[in-house]
C-alpha cells in the first residue's frame, strides 16, 4: 500500500469542486497495484472523480472486473474510504511535484500522441526542457568500466552538442550517461524513474536525482510513496523509448531492461544504435545481437548525431556559442573534461604559453572554459 492513509475525513463537496482533475488522478495512481493498464481501464469507465467516488459507494462490477479479483477491488474501497484527496493533492504541491493530466495543456507535447501515453505524469524540475533533439541512452546496471566510460562520453558530447540525454537514473550504464550530461552542463538532461520521487532509487543516486532535477527535469507515472516495485520497470521503459528519437544501448546482457526498451523502440519505429564491446564480455551478448539483427553500431556522440540526422555543421548550430578556432580547439582537446593548469596545457599541445594564455582567456570569454585560480576547465553550453 502507498503511504499511510489514516484520516477518516472524507473530502467535502466543496472541496471536491475545487479539486482539479489532476489531484483525483493522483488518488487512483495512488490505490495498491494500480499501474498504467489498470488506470487506462478504469478511465474507461467515467472520469477520475466519478470513478473515486464509485469506490465509496454501492459495489462497482465493472471495477471488480479491473481489479482482477474482489479482495483487490474491496482493498481498493477500503483505501479510498480512509484516504483525504485533499491532502494528497497538497502534499505533491508542497514536495514541487508537478502533475499533468492526458488532453490537458500542461501535457507532455512528446508523449501526448504515443502509443501507450501516460494518463498522469508526475514531474520534478522544468518539463519545458523537453524539446528539441533527445537521445536515450540505456544499457546494463552491471556494467563494465569500459561500457561507464562509453557511456559517459556519450551523455557529455550529446549534451554538448545540444541533444537532451534522455536515461532512467538505474546504476550503471544510465547514472553514467546521465552523469555525463551533467557534466557538460549542456543540454538539460531527461531522467525518467519507476517510483514516487520522494523515494529516491537506488539511493546511490540521490545526488544524481537532484542534479537531474536543478539542471533538468524528472519524469514518472508514479505518485509520492510509490516504492520501486519490479513491475514498474517495464512501465517506465516505454515511457524513455516514447520520449528517444534515437536509442542507444551501450551495454546490455541478451535479456533485461535495456532490451525491452529496445523492444519498446521498435514498437515505435525509433533507430537504435549498438555499441560493440570486446567479444569475451557477457555483458556486450545483447548489443552483439542487436549488431546482428542490422542495427547501427554507435562508436560515438558522431554516429548518433547521423541518427538523429544532424550533420556536424547543424551540430554546432545547436552550440551558440563562437567556433574556438584551431588554436582553440587544441586546448580544448587537450583540456579534455578535467581540470588543467595551463603548463599541462601546454605541455599537451606543444604551443607556446603565450598562445596558450590568449586562447585561454578568449575561450573564457567565449563560454567554452571556466578559469578559477590556475585551474582551467571546459564546459558545456546552456541553451
Amino acid at each position: 500500500m502507498l503511504g499511510d492513509p489514516t484520516r477518516l475525513t472524507p473530502v467535502s463537496c466543496e472541496e471536491a469542486e475545487e479539486l482539479p482533475v489532476e489531484a483525483w488522478l493522483v488518488a487512483l495512481a495512488s490505490l495498491p497495484a494500480v499501474g498504467p493498464a489498470r488506470l487506462r481501464a478504469m478511465l474507461a469507465l467515467g472520469g477520475p472523480a466519478e470513478i473515486w467516488t464509485r469506490l465509496l459507494g454501492l459495489a462497482c462490477p465493472e471495477l471488480v472486473q479491473v481489479a482482477g479479483k474482489r479482495d483487490r477491488y474491496e482493498q481498493w474501497c477500503r483505501y479510498a474510504a480512509v484516504l483525504d484527496v485533499v491532502e494528497l493533492w497538497s502534499r505533491h504541491r508542497e514536495h514541487g511535484v508537478g502533475v499533468a493530466a492526458l488532453g490537458t495543456p500542461g501535457y507532455l507535447p512528446a508523449l501526448a500522441d504515443d502509443l501507450d501515453p501516460p494518463a498522469v505524469v508526475f514531474h520534478k524540475g522544468d518539463p519545458e526542457v523537453v524539446g528539441g533533439p533527445r537521445v536515450a541512452i540505456v544499457g546494463t546496471r552491471r556494467c563494465t568500466r569500459y561500457g561507464s566510460d562509453l557511456a559517459f562520453e556519450l551523455g557529455r558530447d550529446l549534451s554538448t552538442a545540444g541533444v537532451g540525454v534522455v536515461s532512467g537514473l538505474a546504476l550503471g550504464i544510465d547514472a553514467a550517461a546521465h552523469a555525463g550530461a551533467i557534466e557538460a552542463r549542456g543540454a538539460p538532461p531527461i531522467a525518467v524513474v519507476g517510483n514516487g520521487m520522494d523515494r529516491v532509487y537506488p539511493q546511490r543516486n540521490r545526488a544524481l536525482w537532484q542534479a537531474v532535477a536543478d539542471q533538468g527535469v524528472l519524469l514518472g507515472e508514479a505518485p509520492l510513496g510509490a516504492p520501486p516495485e519490479r513491475w514498474r520497470f517495464p512501465a517506465r521503459n516505454r515511457i524513455i523509448a516514447a520520449l528517444a528519437d534515437v536509442l542507444v544501448v551501450v551495454e546490455s546482457h541478451a535479456s533485461g531492461g535495456a532490451m525491452h526498451t529496445v523492444a519498446e523502440a521498435a514498437a515505435r519505429d525509433r533507430a537504435v544504435l549498438a555499441v560493440p564491446g570486446p567479444v569475451r564480455s557477457s555483458a556486450s551478448d545483447g548489443c552483439f545481437d542487436l549488431l546482428a539483427d542490422g542495427c547501427a553500431p554507435c562508436r560515438g556522440a558522431e554516429d548518433v548525431l547521423l541518427a538523429l540526422g544532424i550533420s556536424g555543421a547543424e551540430a554546432r548550430l545547436l552550440d551558440p556559442r563562437p567556433s574556438p578556432g584551431v588554436v582553440g580547439q587544441q586546448v580544448l582537446e587537450a583540456l579534455g573534461w578535467q581540470p588543467a593548469d595551463a603548463e599541462q596545457i601546454r605541455a599537451r599541445t606543444g604551443l607556446e604559453m603565450s598562445q596558450v594564455a590568449g586562447a585561454v582567456e578568449w575561450l573564457r570569454a567565449a563560454g567554452w572554459v571556466a578559469v578559477s585560480g590556475r585551474w582551467i576547465e571546459r564546459v558545456g553550453h546552456s541553451r
